[in-house]
């Protein structure tokens, strides 16, 4: 499969991103299906490195080279911040676009919440093969208090994105799942410190989490 990526050519689907209009209701947002073309997207995922336990990690390859690096290589081009700045007419920089993955949902986990004041544009690209499950699929919601409230519901499915401008009624979560889930978040951060600050916290609380893990076994 990797011998059908020799280069990064069509690694991202900016033509199915621009056909996709800006949705205004009740926040910013756009849901772009095949984003990450299914050649690709098969390839990230089959190297997509898996944890035993939830939570959220820096977005690192195990392999350089691989599926997944060349899926993170894309998306940390400047030609996404671009994409991303001119779709909700807002200033991003790249230096300050923080990447962080989750490979499993814990039954606590999709807790409707607006992101922190620090995040200007959040963006999920999913990579599952097949989504058979009720429970884990993105809600763009109206209200923090009605996870029925939605205005669209997005299957976590394979080159699926789902991208948003962060204010504070930008509500969103999903029913409960216990299991494999994976996504790759990517946050344009208000300023390099604050992608620089948050990567170091999710770094920390990975290694905490593999060691409780460890001394568990």
């Amino acid at each position: 499969m990797l011998a059908d990526l020799a280069d990064d050519t069509g690694v991202l689907d900016f033509s199915a991103f621009a056909r996709v209009p800006l949705a205004c209701d009740p926040f910013d947002h756009i849901v772009v299906p095949g984003f990450v073309p299914p050649a690709v997207a098969a390839a990230a995922r089959l190297c997509f490195p898996l944890s035993p336990h939830g939570g959220v990690a820096p977005a690192r390859a195990a392999e350089h080279g691989d599926g997944f690096d060349r899926l993170l290589d894309a998306v940390r081009a400047p030609a996404l911040t671009e994409a991303m700045s001119e779709k909700f007419g807002v200033v991003l920089d790249p230096r300050a676009l923080m990447l962080t993955m989750r490979s499993r949902c814990r039954p606590q986990d999709g807790a409707i919440h607006a992101d922190s004041t620090d995040k200007v544009v959040t963006a999920l690209i999913y990579l599952n093969e097949s989504w058979p499950h009720g429970g884990g699929m993105l809600r763009i919601l109206r209200r923090p208090d009605d996870i029925d409230g939605m205005v669209a519901e997005v299957p976590p499915l394979d080159g699926t994105l789902v991208a948003f401008h962060r204010t504070d009624r930008s509500f969103h979560g999903h029913l409960p799942y216990d299991g494999v889930r994976r996504a790759i978040m990517l946050n344009w951060m208000e300023n390099v410190g604050a992608a620089r600050r948050e990567t170091l916290r999710h770094s920390v609380s990975a290694v905490a989490k593999r060691l409780k893990t460890a001394v568990g076994a």
